[in-house]
Order: C-alpha cells, then structure tokens, then sequence
C-alpha cells in the first residue's frame, strides 16, 4: 500500500471522528443543559457555581468528553491536510447535529433550516468530490 493511500486512509477515518465525536459531544452537552435549566439570568456567583453544578451531569461530562476528542483529532489531522479541505469536509457535521437534534432531542426544525442543511450538505459533495489534500512534510520542510 502507497503512503498517500494510507494517509487517504488515515485522513478519512479522522474525518469520521471527527464528525461523529463533535455531532455526538454537542447532542450530549445540549441534552445536559436542558437537565441543568436556563443560567442565563444568573448572578457572575451563581452561574460560576451552577456551571461547576453542570460538570456533574452525566450528559453534560459525556459531551465534554467527545468534544475533546473532536478538538484532539482535528488538531491533529491539521498536522498533515489541508485546512480548506478538513474544515468543509468535516461541515457535514451540522447535517447531521439537525438530524440528531430532530431525533433524539425532539427539536422542531423549520424547513427554512432543513433547506439550510440541503445546502450544506450539497456543499459538502462538491468538496468532497475533490483530492483528498493531504501531504507529509519532509523533515525540516515547512507545512
């Protein structure tokens, strides 16, 4: 196998988790916070204290936990693609939050807002659809 198959290979698998652990982290914490209520209209102390509150919500700490696995994989695939190709690529990623949020949340969603995530989607085939853009440094090289 050629080293640009493996880092294709490589760069698909990271851009599933990264869609997949950012969607899922966002569905957990927004679950999470609907458990913990509205903080908005809270005092500097008292948001400070219910924020801590909110860390010991199951949902909330599960959400976290994926969205640092989204920031960890992204970071590193940065290391090694394109920038213009991961951060639209991985877009489809809002596709599938208003998918979620509709199933699992029961949210309604316009269709306005569906027609949005059309777009996205669309979008997100016609980057898709272009090189994988994605190259190893040579040592000493810049990226």
């Amino acid at each position: 196998m050629s080293s640009d198959h493996r880092l294709t290979n490589k760069t698909s698998v990271a851009l599933a988790v990264i869609v997949l652990s950012n969607a899922l982290g966002n569905i957990l914490l927004g679950r999470g916070m609907r458990e913990v209520g509205d903080i908005s209209s809270y005092s500097p102390v008292d948001l400070f204290t219910s924020g801590v509150a909110a860390m010991a919500n199951p949902w909330v700490l599960g959400g976290v936990a994926l969205l640092i696995v989204f920031f960890v994989t992204h970071a590193l695939v940065l290391s090694w693609a394109d920038l213009s190709y991961v951060l639209l690529v991985t877009a489809i990623g809002y596709v599938l939050v208003a998918l979620l949020s509709y199933l699992l949340l029961g949210e309604q969603i316009s269709a306005q807002r569906w027609l949005g995530t059309l777009v996205i989607t669309a979008g997100v085939m016609l980057v898709g659809s272009t090189p994988v853009s994605t190259r190893v440094p040579m040592r000493g090289e810049d990226a």
